[in-house]
């Protein structure tokens, strides 16, 4: 049986729905700090994995505010980034995003939220955004104090998924995340969210590129019977 493991942010939740919140606070600036909140929080997971010097998602998220708005000299008190933090806690799912699970359900496929984010965060994301009946469990990556795309965190999720390589599939929006599940023996889908993304010019190529997730699951079914 197939086993996926959907990646959160950016994959199944919009990542960008932090902009209202920082429109009420910093109006037009509010879209580059988005993007750069969301840049410095992936650069601080991936620097802390390298250095083996963990700290949780939460605290990636929360010193990657703070650079932004050390950058971009931004006047928020801490209750005030208190509030954009726990934003991040209520972020909407993509529109696509409800279709494309049931249909995967229906279809027979096993489904794991797979999560840098903590565990109880993620938690609280999927059952704020509805959609976390559709998944077998939660596996975050602090289970073994990383991130991806280590190695050990994709064999952690064979683990506790109870399942092989050959049989799971990384689903993301995030090319790192991709190339990471390939170089640990997994198949991936990337989903190609921003139509100008370029994915990575590595050795790697994602088993499937699609526009979104309502097409995930007839894709599948024809990849995997082939």
């Amino acid at each position: 049986m197939i086993t996926l493991a959907f990646d959160v942010y950016g994959t199944l939740i919009d990542t960008a729905g932090v902009i209202t919140a920082l429109q009420q606070k910093i109006g037009g600036q509010a879209y580059a700090a988005s993007e750069m909140w969301r840049s410095k929080q992936l650069e601080y997971s991936f620097r802390r994995g390298l250095m083996q010097n963990y700290q949780d998602f939460a605290v990636c998220t929360r010193q990657a505010l703070d650079y932004v708005c050390s950058t971009m000299q931004l006047s928020l008190s801490r209750s005030e980034r208190d509030e954009l933090l726990a934003s991040y806690r209520s972020l909407p799912a993509f529109a696509d995003v409800l279709s494309g699970l049931k249909a995967c359900q229906l279809a027979g496929f096993r489904l794991y939220a797979f999560s840098n984010g903590r565990t109880d965060d993620v938690q609280h994301l999927l059952e704020q955004a509805g959609i976390r009946d559709f998944f077998i469990d939660v596996i975050s990556t602090s289970e073994i104090s990383s991130f991806k795309p280590n190695p050990g965190v994709y064999a952690n999720f064979l683990r506790r998924a109870s399942c092989t390589g050959a049989e799971a599939w990384l689903i993301s929006g995030n090319p790192f995340d991709v190339i990471g599940a390939l170089s640990a023996g997994l198949r991936s889908a990337w989903i190609k969210r921003n139509p100008t993304a370029i994915f990575d010019p590595w050795e790697f190529e994602p088993t499937l590129t699609l526009e979104n997730l309502t097409q995930l699951s007839t894709s599948l079914q024809h990849t995997t019977i082939r």
